[in-house]
């Protein structure tokens, strides 16, 4: 095959995904090899690819098909998650642009258009992930709405709730009043936010004097029905028993007493509103308080509230300031900085709420999920992790699972027409069910009454990895069986409540072990300021204009070089372009050895002999190395490992060695083992840039239609010479040195010279230096040339004499302007370490680096003052 001049991406890529698709080297089946299964974190049905996902797929396709390589069956399994939030609100928005309400239709004719909005949508993020590479088993793509999955989820809140967990109650909430539901605790971002104190005067009933209330929230005083004092607090004890009256409300409310009050906040008195706030809830239960709930569901007020019905919460709050002032009851107020909940999705601060909503009791649940991470039974990368994990799995609430949504899946719990419920998977059985509980057997479907909420979208995730193989219809089936528990989950730390942490419970309580083995936490990808990537901050950049600008293989290793497990992302195009520039260094490579010529009848040379054993023992120790950092989901060291020894070693030295002279052949010897050693590479390099060591590899030898990188075996992890590669490493420290001098004096490459050597050298690897540093001989003397220039390798000197190559009278000037410099640096050295007070009290390292430095500069002054005697002869 012709090997083009440059290497496009946008043919080659194209072409070897749909090879693979083809021949089907994604798909997996159950058999005797040892699985290896990552399922994908389901992004949401309507979302579009972004610098996150970029990151979080690659490392997943990077696992996998390493895992492939070495002979494991690899499954990565795809899918959506259907997002009830954020996917109702598009379909409200898409309604009310065509002048539609949600309230205008039933629940049937919004969910059809929430259906054809998923079904127009729903592909799109995962059609953009093949850009990528990934190599998932489209086969096997779920959506959390699926059949299987639908079923799953409900069949589950049944057994749940039959097992006494799922409870139906009123609690207090944390409610969104633009997505109209409910939220859990996990799905509040709290923010700082700089408001205001307002200082409230409270008048006690029947005196003339008033308590002072310090509250954020002026606007809730409509729903005051207490106040709240600390018994001990000395300044309030005249309070006690006594009665006050609301400002501009006019309720008498009583002042109680509970020590719950903070005696410094404020004045020490507490309003107590049980509807909005979930510590004066508590209260409210504790002291049987009336609850007065001042807000409809979008935020506006109630007309429990009876003034300023109908504004907005933060309107009146602008309103209310001016009211109290002009009737005399506000006394101050004060800047202030507090934290203020807002909703995860839509961004709108939450108001606590009084609601009927569906709870999971997590407690029990949590137990043996806490185990299994802090025994590390279940290991996360990197383990700082188990500390976040810990802290919430030990102070877990119950789980609110119950949404104001349509889309979703929907409560299986059934009204009955006399009143009390039923809860099942499907109609008939709830009828069923109905008839047994009331005793009427003439009850039919149409009596009952479904629950109108929908499930949290998480309760359908957190039985991904057992739902994915239908684990909760079919229990112990055979895929199940085989794939189950997973290898590896890479997510994002920010969901290790909302999901790690609840499929770790759904694994322990459904089937009896952990859902995965490893979970490797990415980092957060921000921008070169430090800053998150974001829509709204027009820093992110469009991943799919990155492929079409650098090629895939260029951004996964743009991504990759600066992706530390754990660890936030500065990501910057220039990585990218570094990523495009090693793909231009590999093709270039790979065109240069295809460019010799071959001639079977010549010998191999030495220098070629040497380079061929140190650039396969080079190869055994970064593969070792590689390996060992695989097992510690150290990805980007890995990576280094790899472009460093295809770049530096193979590249920048390797090649040289062996290089043939100017129109000259290579031997077949040579040449063979050359190919060789490019397949390896290709292969270690294939998890992280699978286009580009595809297209090579199919060069180096004629493939057969149906072979492919993606399923060759990794070079094998073998013992290496240590010894003959500390021997290159020091010829390489002779051959820059020799380099250094030909800069230096301005000597040409092809002007041969002479390395005179004093010292012990060992001569096995003399035809490589002779080769790349160009020498004539390599001769050991007692005393080195007059006109030599030298540099020190360990304790040997090594000279190359330079004769009629330099000006004797401006050499001589120059070293001794040099010998002049050092004296001077040494002087101020031994200044230093002179001085008691710092060699007592400087760091010991700090102290030892002086000495190097005073040591070293004894010996170059020592040189030079040799040098120049030489010279002066």
């Amino acid at each position: 095959m012709e090997i083009a001049t440059k290497y496009n991406p946008a043919e080659v890529e194209e072409k070897w995904y749909e090879y693979w698709l083809k021949n089907g080297y994604f798909k997996s089946k159950p058999d005797g090899r040892e699985p290896y299964t990552i399922v994908i974190p389901p992004p949401n049905v309507t979302g579009v690819l972004h610098m996150g996902h970029m990151l979080n797929n690659t490392i997943q396709d990077i696992l996998i098909r390493r895992a492939r390589m070495t002979g494991k069956n690899a499954c990565w399994v795809p899918g959506t998650d259907h997002a009830s939030i954020a996917t109702e609100a598009k379909v409200v928005n898409k309604l009310a642009a065509q002048g539609i309400k949600k309230t205008d239709l039933t629940r049937e004719e919004f969910l059809k258009h929430a259906w054809e909005w998923t079904e127009t949508h729903g592909g799109i993020i995962l059609q953009q992930l093949r850009k990528l590479g990934a190599s998932c088993d489209w086969d096997r793509t779920a959506f959390t709405m699926d059949e299987l999955r639908s079923e799953s989820v409900l069949k589950v809140f049944v057994d749940l709730y039959n097992k006494g967990l799922i409870y139906r109650g009123v609690r207090m909430v944390n409610w969104d009043p633009k997505a109209l539901t409910a939220l859990s605790d996990e799905e509040v971002v709290y923010k700082e936010e700089h408001g205001k104190l307002y200082y409230l005067r409270y008048k006690i009933e029947g005196e003339d004097g008033y308590a002072v209330v310090a509250t954020t929230r002026p606007e809730t005083i409509m729903g005051d029905t207490a106040m709240c004092i600390n018994p001990n607090d000395p300044k309030n004890q005249h309070l006690k028993g006594k009665k006050v009256i609301v400002p501009l409300v006019n309720r008498v409310i009583p002042v109680i007493e509970d020590d719950y009050v903070d005696i410094e906040f404020g004045t020490g008195c507490l309003k107590v509103t049980p509807a909005h706030d979930v510590n004066d809830y508590m209260l409210g239960e504790k002291y049987n308080l009336p609850s007065i709930d001042i807000f409809n569901d979008n935020g506006t007020i109630s007309d429990a509230a009876g003034m300023y019905v109908g504004m907005d919460r933060f309107d009146v709050r602008v309103q209310i300031e001016k009211d109290l002032e002009a009737a005399g009851l506000l006394e101050k107020t004060e800047a202030y900085t507090n934290k203020v909940g807002h909703s995860e999705r839509t961004n709108v601060v939450i108001e606590p709420k009084l609601s009927m909503q569906w709870f999971l009791k997590m407690t029990d649940l949590a137990k043996p999920a806490l185990e299994a991470v802090m025994n590390d039974d279940i290991k996360f990368y990197p383990a700082k992790y188990k500390n976040t994990y810990r802290y919430w799995m030990e102070n877990v609430k119950d789980w609110c699972i119950s949404r104001q949504l349509w889309w979703g899946h929907q409560i299986p719990a059934y009204y009955l027409p006399e009143g009390g419920y039923v809860v099942a998977a499907t109609k008939e059985e709830a009828l069923e069910l109905a008839r047994n509980k009331t005793g009427n057997s003439t009850l039919q479907t149409e009596d009952l009454r479904q629950d109108e909420d929908c499930l949290d979208t998480w309760f359908s995730s957190w039985l991904w990895p057992i739902s994915l193989f239908d684990g909760i219809n079919h229990p112990g089936n055979e895929e199940l069986n085989y794939y189950y528990p997973t290898s590896d989950l890479v997510t994002a730390p920010d969901i290790i409540f909302f999901w790690v942490a609840r499929m770790i419970i759904a694994g322990y309580e459904y089937q009896k072990e952990m859902p995965f083995k490893n979970v490797y936490f990415t980092g957060i990808v921000r921008d070169k300021l430090g800053r998150k990537m974001s829509k709204s901050l027009g820093n992110s950049p469009d991943p799919l204009e990155l492929i079409d600008r650098y090629g895939a293989d260029g951004v996964r290793m743009g991504m990759m070089l600066s992706a530390p497990a754990g660890n936030d992302i500065l990501f910057d195009d220039t990585l990218c372009e570094q990523g495009r520039n090693f793909n231009n260094k590999i093709w270039n490579a790979f065109r240069l050895v295809k460019g010799w010529s071959v001639d079977s009848s010549i010998d191999q040379p030495e220098s070629a002999k040497i380079a061929v054993r140190w650039f396969d023992a080079m190869l055994k120790k970064a593969s070792i190395e590689i390996a060992d950092l695989f097992s510690k989901y150290r990805l980007s060291e890995a990576l280094m490992v790899v472009y460093k020894l295809f770049w530096d070693e193979f590249s920048s030295w390797y090649l040289e060695m062996i290089k043939p002279g100017y129109q000259q052949p290579i031997d077949a010897t040579t040449y063979e083992k050359t190919l060789s050693f490019f397949d390896d590479l290709l292969k270690l390099l294939h998890p992280f840039m699978p286009f580009i060591t595809e297209e090579l590899w199919q060069h180096i030898c004629d493939r057969k239609e149906g072979e492919s990188i993606m399923i060759a075996q990794l070079p094998g992890v073998e013992t290496y010479d240590e010894a003959l590669l500390a021997q290159i490493e020091t010829a390489k420290e002779i051959i820059s040195g020799v380099r250094s001098i030909r800069l230096q004096k301005n000597i040409p490459n092809k002007d041969t010279l002479e390395l005179q050597v004093i010292g012990q050298h060992n001569s096995g690897n003399d035809a490589v230096i002779s080769k790349l540093a160009n020498l004539s001989a390599i001769l050991s003397v007692n005393e080195k040339d007059a006109t030599a220039a030298s540099f020190l390798v360990g304790t040997t000197e090594y000279a190359v004499p330079l004769g009629n190559n330099i000006d004797v009278e401006a050499e001589l000037k120059k070293q001794e302007e040099e010998l002049k410099y050092l004296r001077g640096f040494l002087k101020s050295v031994i200044a230093k370490l002179s001085n008691e007070r710092f060699v007592n009290n400087a760091p010991a390292q700090v102290v030892e680096m002086e000495r190097k430095k005073q040591s070293d500069a004894e010996s170059k002054i020592k040189s030079l003052e040799e040098s120049i005697a030489a010279l002066k002869k």
